[in-house]
């Protein structure tokens, strides 16, 4: 059997990949060259299903959990039944039954998460969707809601957007408490507004501004314990009663502190530590005794509770300072492996890794030992699926317990680790605040190499695990650190992967920014690659719309109106370049004729019918009487549809009464198509006037000299076929086929009732939705 090699060294670090929805897109994350959105399939189309309260998940995973576990002596904080809190459970309860949403505020250590555990207990039959518990520690308020939404609803790798996300969350009732929110003001307005069906019970920092007037929320102040639970709570705590001098410590103790809990539970812990103390006093004195011996008989009581206290009296409690900052002397107290703990902890920024990576970072075998003596300390609270030290511990620890390398190695071990296929997206969710911890240490160190590394590993994986908070933040700390190694291909991917975050969270313009920066910069270093995957993104977005609005391509529909308007004009342009001669008089006509008859094959296309609606001119050239405003050249009014070839045009002085004819009828089917010949049953043939000149009577125009003049304009003609039949506001058809003509010109007309030698023909068209226009 072969022999191992002796090179045991750690698996190469690989990239998470996989794919999620957001919104529209179907996001392809963890490639090498980056991120990459498409538009969702519809195979990819999410179904999300509510939760029952039946089932067990009523919260993400790495949620509210227990603060600290048993303790060596006596009783856990977490195991006890809360003191002195019975009117302010049973106000909330009240509140939150009627549909209010309420703010705890409180200073730190005041007790306001034990109170929302014990609220969330009692309130489980309140709302038809029961309890809700989501974490706040350094969430955002979109993760807040992506939490909302998966404790309510199945849907993994889905991550709606926000038009979406009220939709659903709009059929939510449940009570919502979350501990820790770290927003404020309008971030809180905005996250009640989107499950209005919701109760939210709510904890907040001290530091949090006050509610702006008309707020949904109302304040309920958390203020500490009485003095006689406070000393029930330490004794509890500490295990055995409290003797007459540490009964006047206590009651010192509560009149500097204000009663709060967090206070006595660390004042619980010196004096555990204290009666070690007085036990190794005790067990001193009787190994002298039984190994030794003595000279003389001893003189002691025989009683060993009274030869404990006499010991007891000799180690004196803590001094006043000392109880208002215990960290320092309760962390010298602490066994080996938790003070290991501890130490990692203030590098990490007060943020504890969970038990399974203590054995790679510093060498703890007994992590969940560790984390459990430092909970029972009051040194650290479990919140958000990992612990974390409690408020003032960092501030107090940082001087004095530096780093000493347990940070060395630590990226390269979470960077391994991301990647892992048996590691679980929750597990990373779960660890996000502790990733973040370990980049900034290392940035405060220098270590930007690793920073890269790690930035680069773990991006993927939270985006993956729907933590996009935390995603950009790792995004912000490794386009940092690429910047200060001077590698321009981390920073092009960095950039790329703000880019795809930007596009998914919808702020297109900073989408468009980091994209083409991203695209300058691999255009640079020569990755064709990346300049491909760069490009296509860019692309997505001026394809979707979801650039800026002034580059945004405008609709089939806003392009094609234009092109109306432009036919409808071309007679005025006509009328300025005609002369005042007959062949000028019959070229104009011959044009106006064939606008027409393009204008009604377009408007064909697109209209339903030829009676549906009564005509209006788009221009505001037309009158009630449907004849030309101000003597001016008559504008072609669409039919629906193309106008006979056949039509002719005759000049007419007469009105319109005289001239008017009767509407072409449509298909008995009801469909579009009509018969391409001209209306000749319905209609009548105007009347032509004895003295009319014969050199100014209109031939019937045909198409083949219907060409405009040398030097005029040539009228734009669309492409044959059918089109899209796509509504078109600016071409109304109009109900009498036939439009009288006017004299363009003011003039007034002759004294013998000659017709006025500038009219123009008239033209009878019917509907035809298959006739192509006739050709120019």
């Amino acid at each position: 059997m072969a022999q191992p090699s002796g090179e045991f060294r750690q698996e190469a670090v690989r990239t998470r990949g996989g794919e999620l929805v957001s919104g529209g897109l179907l996001v392809g994350v963890g490639a090498p060259d980056g991120s990459e959105a498409r538009p969702r399939p519809e195979e990819w189309r999410p179904r999300p299903r509510r939760i029952e309260r039946s089932e067990p998940a009523r919260g993400p995973v790495g949620g509210v959990g227990r603060a600290v576990g048993p303790l060596a002596l006596g009783a856990g904080p977490a195991d006890l039944p809360l003191l002195d809190r019975e009117a302010d459970i049973a106000e909330l309860l009240g509140l939150l039954a009627e549909g209010r949403s309420i703010r705890l505020v409180g200073q730190a250590g005041s007790g306001r998460s034990a109170l929302l555990s014990a609220v969330a207990e009692a309130a489980a039959d309140l709302a038809p969707g029961g309890v809700v518990q989501l974490c706040g520690h350094r969430r955002t308020a979109d993760d807040l809601l992506q939490d909302l939404f998966a404790a309510t609803h199945h849907a993994p790798g889905y991550r709606p957007d926000p038009g979406q996300l009220a939709a659903h969350l709009a059929e939510v009732g449940a009570i919502v408490v979350v501990d820790g929110a770290e927003q404020s003001g309008a971030e809180l307005e905005e996250l009640l507004a989107a499950a209005p069906g919701c109760a939210f019970l709510i904890s907040v920092s001290p530091s949090s501004p006050v509610l702006p007037a008309g707020s949904r929320l109302q304040d309920h102040p958390v203020a500490g314990l009485s003095r006689a639970a406070c000393l029930a709570l330490a004794a509890r705590l500490a295990g055995r009663p409290l003797d007459v001098a540490e009964k006047a410590w206590a009651v010192d103790l509560w009149f500097e502190s204000e009663g709060l809990p967090l206070r006595f539970v660390q004042a619980a812990a010196l004096l555990r530590q204290r009666d070690v103390a007085v036990d190794a006093l005790v067990a001193a004195e009787e190994d002298r005794m039984g190994v030794f011996g003595a000279v003389e008989e001893p003189v002691h009581d025989p009683d060993p509770a009274v030869r404990e206290g006499a010991l007891r009296r000799s180690v004196p409690l803590p001094s006043v300072a000392e109880t208002a900052s215990p960290a320092v002397r309760l962390a010298e107290g602490l066994s080996e492996p938790a003070q290991a703990v501890l130490r990692l902890a203030v590098a990490l920024g007060g943020e504890c890794p969970t038990a399974p990576h203590l054995p790679a970072l510093i060498d703890v075998g007994q992590g969940e030992s560790a984390l459990a003596e430092l909970a029972d300390a009051g040194l650290a609270v479990s919140i958000g699926g990992h612990h974390r030290l409690t408020a003032g511990v960092l501030d107090l620890l940082a001087p004095h317990w530096p780093a000493r390398g347990c940070l060395d190695g630590a990226a390269q071990h979470f960077a391994w680790w991301v990647g892992h296929s048996s590691v679980s997206l929750d597990q990373v969710a779960a660890e996000a605040e502790v990733l973040i911890g370990v980049l900034l240490a290392d940035r405060a160190a220098g270590r930007h190499d690793a920073v890269v590394r790690l930035a680069r590993a773990a991006a993927p994986a939270l985006a993956l695990s729907l933590r996009w908070g935390a995603w950009e933040r790792v995004l912000e700390l490794g386009l940092e650190a690429a910047r200060r190694t001077g590698s321009r291909i981390d920073e092009a991917w960095f950039h790329h992967e703000a880019g795809v975050h930007a596009l998914c969270v919808q702020e297109p313009s900073r989408a468009t920014a980091e994209l083409e920066t991203a695209l300058t910069l691999r255009a640079a270093a020569g990755e064709q690659r990346g300049v491909a995957s760069a490009r296509r993104m860019i692309d997505l977005l001026r394809a979707d719309g979801r650039q800026l609005a002034a580059s945004a391509p405008a609709a089939p529909a806003a392009a094609r109106r234009p092109v109306i308007r432009a036919i409808a004009k071309v007679p005025s342009s006509l009328r300025s370049r005609t002369g005042s001669g007959t062949r000028g008089r019959v070229m104009a006509a011959s044009a106006a004729v064939l606008a027409l008859g393009v204008l009604g094959t377009a408007v064909a296309m697109s209209a339903t019918g030829p009676d549906e609606h009564r005509p209006k001119d788009p221009h505001g050239r037309l009158d009630d009487a449907g004849t030309p405003q101000g003597g001016s050249v008559p504008l072609p009014h669409p039919s629906g549809g193309s106008a006979s070839p056949s039509a002719g045009g005759t000049e007419s002085g007469g009105s319109p009464e005289a001239d008017g004819g009767a509407s072409p009828e449509p298909s008995a089917s009801g469909s579009a198509s009509h018969s391409p010949s001209a209306s000749a049953s319905g209609s009548k043939k105007p009347s032509k006037s004895s003295s009319e000149s014969p050199t100014e009577t209109a031939q019937p125009s045909q198409p083949q000299s219907s060409q405009p003049a040398p030097g005029q304009p040539q009228p734009p003609v669309p492409p044959p076929g059918p089109g899209p039949q796509q509504p078109q506001p600016t071409a109304p058809q109009p109900t009498q086929p036939t439009v009288p003509s006017k004299s363009p010109t003011t003039s007034p007309p002759s004294p013998t009732g000659t017709p006025s030698p500038t009219s123009t023909a008239t033209a009878t068209a019917t509907p035809s939705s298959t006739s192509p226009p006739p050709g120019p």
